[in-house]
């Protein structure tokens, strides 16, 4: 049985699964960016939890993060639409599901990256808190 981190970063996962960009969770950049665009979800970090003792609970703000990536002629425009569907697509359902307490993003810091020979990319790190709660911190 998947712990609730997993399944919170899966629900995560599956949301922008559902963009139009392609979506992976945990990979390499590929050589090649799709012409929508690419996300690559990164696990991150729980962070050390707030606890509370009646009853036991460990209350995570875990960061993980969202690498967003579009490469082409038209790449600003395209970075601009591909992070406003991605904040579209969290503040649809704050608590995916009801899986954690809340989730939001932060602004993305984008940065333009030349790649010889080809169009060069448009890419940033978009950090994103997941808010939840667990009993225990080896099953959160």
């Amino acid at each position: 049985m998947p712990t609730p981190r997993e399944t919170i970063l899966a629900a995560l996962h599956a949301r922008l699964s559902a963009l139009p960009a392609t979506a992976l969770r945990g990979e390499v950049l590929p050589e090649r960016v799709p012409s929508e665009g690419l996300l690559i979800l990164r696990d991150g970090e729980p962070g050390e939890p707030e606890v509370t003792l009646s009853p036991l609970r460990y209350h995570y703000q875990h960061r993980a993060e969202i690498e967003a990536v579009v490469q082409g002629p038209d790449r600003d425009a395209a970075f601009d639409t591909l992070t406003a569907s991605i904040g579209a697509a969290l503040a649809a359902d704050r608590t995916l599901g009801g899986l954690c307490d809340w989730v939001e993003a932060e602004a993305p810091r984008p940065v333009d990256l030349p790649v010889e020979g080809a169009a060069s990319l448009k890419a940033a790190v978009i950090p994103v808190i997941l808010h939840y709660s667990t009993a225990d911190p080896l099953s959160g």
